[in-house]
């Protein structure tokens, strides 16, 4: 295997998770690099083409878009070398992860009802109550159990100085979570033995937490609560990820189509006559979600569905209305949310942000442009993320322009540089050192809160390349967290 790693590009620069410096090996990693090692380019072609055909056969695909194409579906990216976190590395990032997301429930709670965090001005009411993803509705809505982010997406980055970093959170309704589980699958048929040996810890645990999490915050007249996956149907691009689910959890799913509400009661249509339903899963944007009270040309969703969530006779998850906190000028406050209603430091920090809608902070970032990035508010995916330095002037001018026009709707970070991982490129170039990330998967019911035990680890394919989103060509290693240092 060695032949693989004989072009391998090591950067000083760089956070390399797998070499300490050339020819040396992480600590971590000496194991399954020894055991990579001990096969030849054959048989790793054969596990690696043989992982690519498993992924076609289960339809595990992504749409990837572009301007020339619009959406391409291909098999999702995985590379078969995993990436590891140490016991004492998880031990602080769950208990990050976790306090985290109690601050953010607790915040969206009280931005809906007594909006205290705002009258105290710990966070400007101006930012809150202008989100495009401020619901008014949700004030006149109380959740069961108080929870309003049943299942939160943080992604994390690890810096050159060693250290996990928040970049943003993910609460409409983040996406990835079977890619793990499939993931999981693929390398266990090929490597048990080193799982064994490391003592991997498992993550087929979570699709029963969170059936445990969709049956707790059921309504209280459910005795044996009907939980569904609603999914905008087959097109969507994570179509595959919602009927995984769906199977997994052990749950039916629906479309719109398939819902009806009558007298403020939710009603599956099924061969045997209506059976009422408890708890949503939606995997549908607010907008979508009722047309008779949000876009009245939406089919995606169920007329009458926020009538019966307001009278309590289901749940929706996550609750319309919370992603005010995946407003990344929002997700910048996360800190002060935690010291505010935990009373408590933050574990985990966040990627310093600069505000635009701050005069201070604009004043700085239009002054710094060059070495920042600079990103919309309200995208996802990685799309409308400006890498400063890769910029001509004409393009500076530009972006400076549009911030200024409009600062609300961007902020500006510096630029991070992602650790890299050993990532195998083609039979050419063997392994080369590629940009990771960590999409993390934390759940939270009425006395439950569980953190999935690794999460996935994102990688830009592109050498060089700091967008590591699937959407956009990017791929995935599954994440161990070992017992075993």
């Amino acid at each position: 295997m060695g032949s693989l790693f004989s072009a391998y590009k090591f950067f000083p620069n760089l956070k390399d998770e797998v070499w300490e410096k050339p020819n040396a090996i992480s600590p971590s990693y000496k194991d399954i690099h020894r055991l990579f090692e001990s096969m030849n380019i054959s048989d790793f072609k054969k596990l690696n083409e043989y992982a690519k055909l498993s992924f076609l056969n289960q339809g595990i695909t992504y749409a990837v878009y572009s301007e020339a194409n619009g959406g391409t579906e291909k098999i999702f990216p995985f590379d078969l070398f995993p990436r590891i976190i140490t016991p004492t590395e998880w031990q602080m990032l769950e208990k990050g992860l976790k306090q985290r997301n109690l601050a953010l429930n607790l915040f969206i709670k009280d931005v809906y009802t007594k909006q205290q965090i705002l009258k105290d001005k710990v966070i400007p009411e101006r930012l809150i109550l202008s989100s495009n993803h401020y619901c008014k509705l949700m004030e006149e809505i109380k959740p069961q159990g108080g929870i309003y982010t049943h299942i939160c997406g943080t992604d994390l980055i690890k810096n050159n100085d060693g250290n996990f970093y928040v970049l943003e959170d993910n609460l409409r309704s983040p996406s990835g979570v079977s890619y793990v589980l499939s993931n999981r699958r693929a390398l266990q048929r090929t490597l048990m033995d080193m799982f064994h040996h490391l003592k991997v810890q498992p993550v087929n645990d979570y699709p029963q937490e969170l059936l445990k999490v969709l049956e707790s915050v059921a309504p209280q007249n459910a005795h044996s609560p009907t939980c569904v996956l609603l999914t905008p149907g087959m097109y969507n691009s994570a179509y595959y990820e919602h009927s995984f689910l769906a199977q997994t959890i052990g749950i039916e799913l629906v479309e719109g189509s398939d819902l009806f509400v009558d007298r403020d009661i939710v009603y599956m249509k099924t061969i045997n006559g209506p059976v009422k339903v408890d708890v949503i899963y939606r995997r549908i944007d607010d907008a979508f979600l009722d047309p008779a009270v949000f876009k009245p040309e939406s089919i995606l969703g169920v007329k009458g569905l926020m009538s019966a969530y307001k009278r309590g006779n289901v749940t929706i998850v996550n609750a319309p209305g919370t992603g005010i906190a995946d407003d990344k000028a929002v997700c910048s406050f996360v800190p002060d949310m935690i010291r505010y209603y935990l009373k408590e430091d933050p574990i985990i920090s966040n990627v310093p942000t600069y505000v635009c809608e701050r005069e201070k902070d604009l004043a700085y970032v239009l002054q710094n442009t060059e070495k920042l990035v600079v990103k919309p508010v309200d995208m996802s995916g990685g799309y409308g993320v400006m890498i400063c330095d890769t910029l001509s002037k004409a393009e500076l001018e530009a972006l400076k322009l549009k911030v200024k026009a409009n600062p609300r709707e961007f902020i500006a970070q510096p630029k991070m540089s992602l650790s890299v991982h050993s990532t195998y490129i083609d039979e050419q170039n063997g392994f080369q050192p590629r940009h990771i990330d960590l999409r993390t998967f934390t759940l939270l019911g009425k006395e439950h809160i569980f953190t999935l035990k690794g999460g996935l680890t994102r990688v830009a394919l592109k050498e060089g390349s700091l967008i590591v989103n699937s959407s956009q060509g990017g791929g995935s290693k599954d994440t161990w967290v070992v017992e075993k240092s």
